[in-house]
């Protein structure tokens, strides 16, 4: 660290450098808040109703996307409803103008138009060629730029190519209008030497379609071989490129790469590279002193953009959905306060960089130059930057002071940039906006330039609470110690294949089936483990052992069974990476597809168990006088458990842990192709204290299965597999055998034609997105995988075209590899049968892709088919593969009513900006899971409990609260309490 004083300046030098500059910027407002332009009361609005602006931004997000003026009417109706008028100044009302064409197309013209106007406020043209009058203009008005290229998110590989060759003509361009543009010696000169001209910010996640933390060596792979070119040419002009900083997720991945890309001999001494960090991080202090020590070791100086942090909504939202340690501030005066330590540390150690504070708060501009007065800095040892369209005023002063000024300028249509000005819009009307408190709620300047205060801590409103159920988080792997952990957990267990696994069944009953190998679906030659199949013949001496400890179980308290699962949970806990592990070499799982796998299944214990203490207590009915009525649950006997393969934990694990917390004894009979996985899950549930025989395992094949259901004994039958043996089940089930006492309960899940539609408000970036993710998801290998995907005609081409270009861009590999999205079918069965209707496809519809692939194991590529009917097989057939049709609808209406036009109903997506179709989709969609505009798998224990009906099963949902009294019978006891002619006080 430079020799320098580090403590903070003063706070009176800071009032009177904040006076100064609020004086230099007196008599101007930001354009945003002009009461000369419709935003500013539009803005006004919003910042008075909460609920007005939630429908503002996303109107204002959907309205590019409408090809049609009738479609703007409407979608303005329906955000609106008979305030449209009113808010775009439509003297005769929108309702009157969308009577007639020309009407609509008035009133659409004009609403297009403002919000336009406004979006011009922050984007400084559609194009580089359109930008660069703008740009000359602010260099001559001693501002310098830094280029942002708004564009589409980027889905595919073909699309960062094309954001790469964006940027490499955005260099070229300026580079040739730089050049003639007046010489201004403040932009072109620091303390450290001569500036380029021109400077581009680049965003990573623009440049990898499929950038991922849990993969840092293919994305910088990826990442590098497009970068490379954009520094060669920053290089040769030469120019300054900045790295963007976006979601947290990938700030390291994104340190990681600027780091190593920046280390290569051919850019160590580049001296124009840089990067944004945020305020708003808790590890940003740490990231800035790793960055001094490497920019020290390497000997050239980097640019370090301090910003307080765009994405903070976004970031804390999407970490308390999962769960995950929020590494943000939770308080915007913290996240100042971290603003002010960070700009000191930067302006010690000026030496080493070229430090930029991007900021419109008055308090942080004075803050900024009373450090660097009190270190004794030139004036030209650090730059300001602010936002096109923003704060005008303050840059203004700021140039007025001499200092140097680079203004982030966005480039690029309006579709994509909506997305942006979305954001400046929460800027500007948040209730922590300084512009807002500055130039709308005239706040004193003294309140202003106050250092940031702190709220004191409340406690923890959950503090005190009941105990409730939280969903066990998944695996954070843009943490390095995370990817560790699961590296580690293959290690562990790729010693241990090919081993054996005991049999679990009651102490004296022994198995008398063949010897049974599971094999690595990645791998068909390797062995994951060996071990006893159970017989048909071995079944009634199973049977027996387990009634014989029923009388037992049942008598243990529903305290200490649900203690059992919770036990079990914790075991899964400490076992989560060899546990995850051991489905990738059984099933072929994806790293996240298996760690979220353990995850449900910790789940369903914990869920289950807490379900299990609110049953188990007897509830009163009613409060009449002189009675007293009881409600009790009690268990139904024996369960028979079968499960399926693609899910091997989480779903055995839901069904086994549900009829033993509910006091039943259970035979489990895994899947075939995964008796491993079954083996592990009866071995934590013995450690966690279920006693021998109360539980057994029974590997088999059908005949297996069949003789289970068969037994005369079984009380209740939990299936997950496929409808035509659930139906079978079913109906043998239905069968009354000699001796029998019960009439058998069959909860089966039994699969889904599921459908995804894509209206023509749809926002194509997520649809597209989630479509991918719905039917590659494991291979297309889930119940709930979407495998029609139903698109509005307006956008279906350029969706499908999205979509097939995404679909090229996928990793098709070895699960063991983190990268690897889509790897094999479970077995050459299933890998055959996908093949099939693969074939059907092509003589049904139109194929858009098929990827080929040359891959050890039984991998199949994706395929996509486009012109599918609802008659095709390839629209009413379940394939259990990534596979998709594409059928094409006029209306939403036509789009529904494709959607419903299936024997299944079980889940359902919906892609739509639209909320009356929202709605309609959320009354007419009949299936038992509807989502959206998110995928349609990934359910969650307790928050989307899963089921469906029609052919796709027949029960309650799984991790719902209707779950449990399936495996149990409900008694009513009723007491007359009245006695002698008193009854006992309430």
């Amino acid at each position: 660290m430079s020799a320098q004083a580090s403590s903070p300046p003063s706070e009176t030098r800071i009032k009177q450098i904040g006076e100064d500059l609020a004086r230099r910027s007196s008599g101007h407002a930001p354009t945003v808040f002009d009461p000369r332009r419709w935003s500013h009361t539009l803005i006004n609005m919003a910042m008075k109703d909460e609920a007005f602006k939630v429908q503002l931004f996303r109107f204002v997000d959907v309205l590019p996307s409408l090809r049609d003026d009738r479609q703007v009417a409407r979608l303005a109706e329906e955000y609106f409803g008979e305030s449209v008028g009113r808010i775009f100044g439509l003297q005769w009302g929108l309702k009157a103008l969308s009577a007639t064409a020309l009407g609509a197309s008035l009133g659409a013209r004009s609403i297009r138009h403002q919000v336009e106007q406004m979006a011009r406020t922050f984007i400084a043209g559609s194009t580089i060629d359109e930008a660069l009058p703008v740009l000359e203009r602010l260099w001559t008005d001693k501002r310098a730029c830094s280029v942002d290229l708004l564009g589409e998110a980027t889905v595919s590989e073909r699309e960062a190519d094309r954001y790469r060759d964006r940027c490499l003509e955005t260099l070229a361009r300026l580079g040739e209008a730089s050049v003639s543009w007046p010489a201004v010696p403040v932009l072109e000169r620091d303390h450290l030497g001569t500036l380029p001209r021109i400077q581009l910010s680049v965003k990573v996640s623009a440049l990898y379609s499929q950038l991922d933390p849990i993969d840092p060596e293919g994305a910088f792979r990826a990442v590098g071989a497009r970068l490379r070119p954009l520094l060669d040419m920053a290089c040769a002009l030469p120019a300054s490129i900045i790295f963007d900083m976006e979601q947290v997720e990938t700030k390291d991945l994104i340190l990681s790469i600027f780091t190593r890309l920046l280390s290569e001999d051919a850019y160590r001494a580049y001296p124009f590279a840089g990067l944004a960090l945020q305020a708003y991080l808790k590890e940003t202090r740490r990231d800035i002193e790793a960055l001094l020590s490497w920019t020290r070791a390497r000997g050239a100086p980097i640019t370090i953009r301090l910003v307080k942090g765009a994405y903070w909504d976004s970031d804390t939202i999407r970490y308390q959905q999962r769960g995950w340690p929020v590494p943000l501030f939770e308080h915007k005066a913290e996240t100042d306060l971290n603003y002010e330590a960070l700009t000191t540390l930067l302006l010690q150690h000026a030496e080493l960089i070229r430090p930029a504070f991007g900021t419109h708060n008055l308090r942080s501009l004075a803050y900024v130059e009373a450090a660097a007065e009190s270190l004794g800095l030139a004036a030209n040892a650090w730059e300001y930057q602010m936002i096109f369209g923003m704060a005008e005023p303050f840059q203004t002063a700021v140039t007025s002071l001499g200092r140097r000024l680079r203004i982030y300028t966005p480039v690029g249509e309006l579709l994509p940039g909506m997305a942006y000005l979305v954001r400046r819009l929460l800027e500007n009307t948040s209730n922590e906006s300084f512009l807002r408190k500055e130039y709308v709620e005239s706040e004193p300047l003294e309140r202003l330039l106050a250092p940031p205060q702190v709220p004191s801590r409340t406690v923890d409103r959950a503090e005190g609470m009941p105990d409730r159920f939280v969903n066990e988080p998944h695996s954070d792997f843009s943490r390095a110690s995370v990817r560790a952990a699961m590296h580690d957990g293959i290690a562990r267990v790729k010693k241990q294949l090919g081993g054996s696994f005991p049999p679990r069944v009651a102490p004296g009953v022994s198995l008398s089936g063949a010897d049974m190998a599971s094999m690595n679906p990645s791998a068909p030659h390797q062995i994951v483990g060996r071990t006893k199949a159970a017989a048909p013949t071995d079944v009634p001496a199973m049977v027996r052992a387990a009634l014989d400890l029923f009388d037992e179980w049942r008598a243990t308290s529903p305290v200490r069974r649900a203690a059992v699962l919770q036990k079990a949970a914790a075991l899964m806990r400490e076992q989560r990476y060899d546990l995850a592990a051991w489905e990738i070499f059984e099933t072929g799982k994806p790293w996240r597809e298996a760690d979220a796998d353990v995850a449900e299944a910790i789940d369903f214990l914990e869920f289950y168990a807490r379900e299990m203490l609110r049953l188990g207590q007897p509830k009163r009915l009613g409060r009449e006088p002189g009675e007293l009525n009881h409600l009790l649950y009690e268990p139904r006997g024996l369960t028979v458990a079968i499960a399926p393969w693609n899910f091997p934990l989480a779903i055995p694990t839901g069904m086994v842990s549900a009829a033993l917390v509910t006091g039943n004894v259970v035979v489990f009979k895994p899947s075939e192709r995964s008796p491993v996985m079954g083996h592990h899950l009866v071995r934590i549930l013995g450690e966690a204290g279920v006693p021998p025989g109360v539980l057994q395992l029974a590997v088999g094949g059908p005949e297996l299965g069949q003789a289970l259901v068969d037994q005369p004994e079984v009380s209740t039958i939990a299936f997950t597999g496929s409808k035509d043996v659930g139906l079978r089940i079913v109906a043998r089930a239905a069968q009354v055998a000699p001796g029998q006492r019960m009439v058998k309960r069959v909860i089966a899940e039994m699969g889904g034609k599921n459908a995804v539609i894509v209206d023509e408000t749809a926002d194509l970036d997520e649809a597209v997105v989630g479509v991918v993710t719905s039917f590659t998801g494991y291979q297309g290998q889930k119940c709930s995988a979407c495998s029609r995907a139903i698109v509005h005609e307006a956008v279906h081409d350029v969706f499908v075209r999205r979509l097939a270009e995404a679909v090229e861009s996928l990793t098709i590999g070895n699960p063991e590899d983190p990268g690897t999205r889509v790897g094999p079918m479970i077995d050459a069965r299933a890998r055959d049968k996908v093949r099939q209707y693969i074939d059907i496809g092509k003589r049904e519809g139109r194929l858009v892709i098929e990827r080929k692939v040359e891959e050890p194991g039984y991998v199949v590529g994706p395929a996509v088919f486009a012109d599918i009917q609802p008659d095709h097989r390839l629209a009413q057939e379940e394939i259990f593969g990534p596979v998709l049709a594409i059928m094409r609808a006029k209306t939403f209406e036509d789009a529904l009513r494709l959607a419903n036009q299936s024997a299944y109903a079980l889940t359902g997506g919906l892609y739509s900006r639209s909320p009356a179709n929202i709605l309609a989709a959320r009354r007419l969609f009949d299936v038992g899971n509807l989502y959206i505009n998110r995928p349609i798998t990934g359910a969650l224990v307790g928050r989307q409990p899963f089921g469906g009906h029609r052919f796709s099963g027949i029960g309650a949902k799984a991790g719902g609260e209707d779950y449990l009294p399936q495996f149990m019978i409900t008694r009513v006891i009723s007491e007359n309490t009245l006695r002698r002619g008193f009854a006992p006080a309430e």
